[in-house]
């Protein structure tokens, strides 16, 4: 019944202001992948290993389907985004129930205070910069949003966004008012970022402070800071992050506190325009591992994904343990014509604390071809692995078959599209 009340919400919203500016958009976006041969197998020192020997790959599918409807006027914009995702074969063909994945992805409101501030209060995903720190996490099917208000500040080239998110989902007669001993959840959550142009060069700062914790008791205050630059010099391309973190985390377990010292993060890009149709990539970055100041960085709420390989063997659901990394890469981005673009990249992955053992090699291929009114994208990865790689004794690793491919359809129908009388 709630589903069917938030379609029906929408549908009564896109005949209300059919002559106004109502914005009604989908999105169906299927993604199938070949899973079981090392993709997401994560480097984590005692826990999860690689793809194992006479392990089956197998293929999976996965869809997000979305609908979203924004509403726009002089003094203020509403959003609002539903969505499910689901793989193929998670629910009977006559199953009169969902597989609770449905949901209210998006849902905010975006005032204007005066032609330089503005307030976004509501359900919405934190993009900034290269979203190193913090990310929607679009390649995720169910990507990423915060529950946060935003005062917005813009003028001359400068703007500045400051956030503030209280998460008190619990028993509020009880002891657990919050429950955040996964990483990825926080009780508080406040940011400031700045952002100003000069001329082809932009530069960003970011401070964001988290509060995590489990029960009335147990809480951990985490700080992170840094800077982010992007310049455009002709033909050349520079990006650089610096980033560190200072505080306490909450432990795996929830029940204590893990005291953070001077954990880094850095980064530098470059890229090179050497024609029309090819342009050279080269980048590196260290992220500080576990040392006598504690565990190494903690990158947050980022796009993870996009850094460090695509196969996500690093940092996409285990940033609370290991020794660093210290990715070294190389490619190139070619423009193929009528419509095709490949980009192809390689990666040499060592420690960067503990030994400081090397990793390994992974190989990431994509290829992308667009269509009138829609786009397919496909890659293939593969990672060789050393020796040195952290597997658990007694798990016989399959070195020359760590590999993913996939291929997904990407289509963002504009169902209707009213201009305001």
């Amino acid at each position: 019944m709630r589903n069917k009340l938030i379609l029906f919400s929408l549908i009564a919203m896109c005949i209300e202001f059919a002559n106004a500016q109502f914005i009604l958009e989908g999105e169906f976006r299927p993604r199938t992948e070949l899973f079981g041969n090392g993709f997401n197998y994560r480097y984590q020192p005692g826990g999860t290993t690689s793809g194992r020997e006479g392990t089956t790959p197998y293929l999976g599918t996965s869809v997000r389907a979305a609908l979203n409807a924004k509403y726009l006027t002089e003094t203020y914009t509403v959003y609002l985004g539903v969505q499910e995702v689901f793989q193929f074969g998670d629910r009977p063909q006559i199953s009169a129930a969902g597989n609770g994945n449905f949901r209210i992805q998006e849902a905010w409101v975006d005032l204007k205070l005066s032609d330089k501030w503005r307030l976004k209060f509501g359900r919405q995903p934190l993009s900034y910069d290269d979203q190193r720190i913090l990310g929607g996490l679009a390649w995720a099917q169910q990507a990423r949003t915060h529950d946060v208000g935003i005062l917005k500040f813009k003028d001359n080239g400068f703007a500045i966004d400051a956030g503030y998110s209280l998460n008190t989902n619990g028993d509020f007669a009880g002891d657990n008012i919050v429950d955040t001993a996964a990483l990825f959840s926080y009780r508080e959550l406040a940011f400031i970022h700045a952002n100003k142009k000069f001329g082809n060069v932009s530069v960003s700062a970011l401070l964001l402070g988290n509060v995590f914790q489990n029960g009335q008791e147990n809480k951990a205050g985490l700080f992170t800071g840094g800077v982010h630059i992007k310049g455009a010099f002709g033909k050349f391309g520079l990006a650089a992050n610096a980033y560190f973190q200072d505080g306490d985390r909450i432990s795996g377990d929830g029940l204590s506190d893990i005291p953070v010292e001077g954990a880094y993060l850095a980064s530098l890009d470059a890229t090179y325009k050497a024609s029309d149709k090819i342009t050279v990539l080269a980048g590196g970055e260290i992220i500080s591992g576990a040392g006598d100041n504690g565990p190494g960085f903690f990158p947050l709420y980022g796009t993870n994904h996009k850094f460090n390989g695509l196969m996500d063997r690093f940092y996409v659901g285990n940033h609370a343990v290991g020794n660093g990394l210290v990715d070294i890469n190389l490619g190139a981005k070619f423009n193929l014509g009528k419509g095709y673009n490949l980009t192809l990249k390689g990666h040499n992955f060592t420690e960067e604390s503990g030994n400081a053992n090397t990793l390994g090699q992974e190989i990431d291929l994509v290829l992308a071809k667009k269509f009138k009114g829609f786009k397919l994208v496909a890659g293939y990865s593969q990672f060789f692995e050393s020796d040195d790689f952290p597997n658990p004794a007694g798990n016989p690793v399959a070195k020359d078959f760590q590999n993913w491919a996939w291929a997904m359809l990407i289509i963002k129908p504009k169902l209707f599209n009213g201009t305001k009388k």
